[in-house]
């Protein structure tokens, strides 16, 4: 057997080093009671490194991990204990294993040897991920690494040496070299035609960060600064599982909301994702929101404009103001329902605000854009009958979703968002009777807004955040419908965890004012706006929907955005 040792020292104050073993070859264990007595001496007698290049290759590998893991983190070495579990192959093991680390109070670090130990943690991780990264037997190969608490080492052949000291300028040099080498894609706030984020790696970082009781960080928030979801790649055998979209610098504007500082389009945001990924596994695909008039209120408003009509026409611009006033004080508030995800997460308020500026906009009350016009400009062409309600709401609109024919890649096709309109009757008792059918000028509203809808995405972003929820909802669907995560082995053990993976949660929206801006034409007017967000992306995603690219083009881009040998905490890359 050949056997290499590369010792590097390092000085914190005491004396200690590192051993790196590089084996060419292991002797396989006779039996695997062998090697569970093989590892339990080494655990017994603090020896971590070679315990788990005992684990390499055996068939109950992520089990002897988690064992391993449970020995160093009961001694004092936390973080170890972590990178230990994270270099289980199955998700679910590696999930247990980590919740347990997490549930388990801190011990205190035992030095061996008779010296306080220092924390090698970040040197280990500098080396394994610059030096051969994928020698090393937490990605499965025969290198091993250790620290020890002495100044001596004994090598291969027995002999016994000290170890010459150095200075710390050796370990400066050794970090700005693993720097430098790495640059080229640490940047996340680079300008990035088209980024990959590995959906699998991301969720295996944060669930790491978690059980060392981190939150995730602000790339990782912002999912690296993707602003559009170009792309959805699978790797079945690499168990990868890939977004890509156009990314770069991000700030947070006037408003307070997170966009791309060259774009002003917004970020995609990690919340956002894991909610509609589990909404998708539990409502397949289907939420939304409505804003409504009440019933009480819409009967109130009725009877007050029946009994107005009998006191003659209102001839002062005064007397209007008041009659308006007074209809909007029958009206009263509307409620607002969310349903399929929770009220309180940010995709909710994403959706009841895009809805209700929509129909400000519709009503006059903020300005569209060219093209655009209000009901109450087209109104004075096309008056409604009687007393109506206007009901307009968004809705998906993708022409369809490309895939290879493996269906290892899918890409998205059309404006993503729509407008459909309908008139309500009311009756007496303020009950809303559906009709199925719109007026010109409700139409003519819906239908401009649908076909200007990038314009009013770039002057108002609220828009925008609507556009890359649907998004990402249709990433969720597509994971669920396609069993893309039963491809590579993924179970969503953090993500669809609510008890691991908290996503921020605010006050729930319950009722907002009336929105009120109506003219009178002749004797009729209309009473009020309803509506809301219907998501259903289950007709988008079933198998006969998606359309198969033959031209090769998006196949060409599967291949160039693979992972390849990509350092295994490397969950993005350009």
């Amino acid at each position: 057997m050949i056997r290499r040792t590369l010792i590097l020292p390092y000085v914190l104050g005491i004396f200690g080093w590192i051993t790196c073993a590089e084996a060419g070859e292991q002797p396989a264990a006779t039996t695997s009671s062998k090697t569970d007595l093989q590892i339990r001496a080494h655990l017994e007698a603090g020896e971590f490194g070679p315990a788990r290049a005992l684990t390499v290759g055996k068939p109950d590998r992520d089990q002897l991990l988690g064992r391993i893991a449970t020995f160093q983190d009961r001694a004092g070495m936390r973080r170890a204990a972590i990178r230990t579990a994270s270099s289980m192959s199955d998700d679910r093991a590696r999930s247990q294993s980590l919740s347990e680390i997490r549930g388990r109070p801190s011990a205190p670090a035992e030095g061996r040897g008779g010296a306080a130990m220092a924390d090698f943690d970040s040197l280990i991780e500098l080396i394994t991920s610059t030096v051969a990264p994928d020698s090393w037997d937490e990605v499965g190969g025969n290198g091993a690494i250790q620290e020890f608490a002495s100044g001596v080492a004994v090598d291969t052949a027995g002999l016994l040496r000290t170890l010459p000291l150095q200075t710390e300028d050796w370990m400066l040099k050794e970090q700005r070299r693993a720097a430098l080498s790495r640059a080229a894609n640490d940047d996340v706030h680079r300008p990035s035609v088209l980024r990959k984020i590995s959906l699998t790696r991301l969720e295996k970082e944060l669930q790491m960060r978690w059980a060392s009781g981190q939150d995730p960080d602000a790339a990782m928030r912002h999912l690296a600064g993707i602003y559009n979801v170009k792309y959805v790649f699978v790797y079945p055998q690499q168990g990868e599982i890939v977004l890509a979209g156009p990314a770069g610098p991000w700030h947070s504007n006037e408003l307070g909301r997170t966009v791309n500082i060259e774009t002003g389009w917004p970020v995609l945001q990690l919340d956002d994702l894991v909610v509609l990924i589990r909404n998708a596994m539990r409502h397949k695909g289907s939420f939304g929101c409505s804003i409504t008039p009440t019933r009480g209120g819409l009967a109130a408003a009725k009877a007050f404009q029946e009994s107005s009509q009998k006191q003659g026409p209102l001839r002062s611009a005064r007397q209007r103001r008041k009659w308006l006033d007074q209809l909007q004080q029958s009206l009263g508030k509307q409620d607002i329902t969310v349903y399929g995800i929770d009220p309180r997460t940010r995709v909710a308020r994403v959706l009841v605000e895009a809805d209700y500026r929509m129909k400000r906009v519709g009503m006059g009350l903020e300005d569209g854009v060219l093209g655009v016009r209000s009901v109450l400009d087209s109104m004075l062409r096309d008056p409604p009958g009687s007393m109506s309600v206007i009901r307009w709401w968004f809705t998906l609109n993708y022409k369809a979703i490309q895939a290879t024919p493996d269906r290892h890649a899918f890409s998205f096709r059309g404006p993503g968002v729509k407008v459909l309109s309908e008139n309500e009757f009311l009756t007496r008792q303020g009950k809303r009777v559906h009709t199925g059918k719109s007026d010109l000028a409700t139409a003519e509203f819906a239908e401009s807004f649908t076909r200007k809808f990038p314009a009013l995405a770039k002057k108002y972003p609220i828009y925008a955040e609507l556009k890359n929820v649907f998004d990402l909802a249709l990433v969720a669907g597509l994971l669920q419908a396609e069993d893309l995560t039963g491809q590579v082995g993924w179970h969503l053990t953090h993500w669809g965890d609510p008890d691991q993976y908290e996503v921020a949660r605010g006050t729930a929206p319950r009722r907002v004012e009336t929105i009120i801006n109506h003219r009178l034409v002749g004797n009729r007017v209309i009473a009020g706006v309803s509506g809301g967000v219907t998501v259903d992306t289950a007709r988008f995603v079933r198998a006969d929907a998606i359309q198969v690219d033959d031209y090769g083009a998006l196949e060409a881009e599967h291949a160039t955005s693979s992972p390849g040998k990509k350092p295994r905490d490397a969950w993005w890359w350009d």
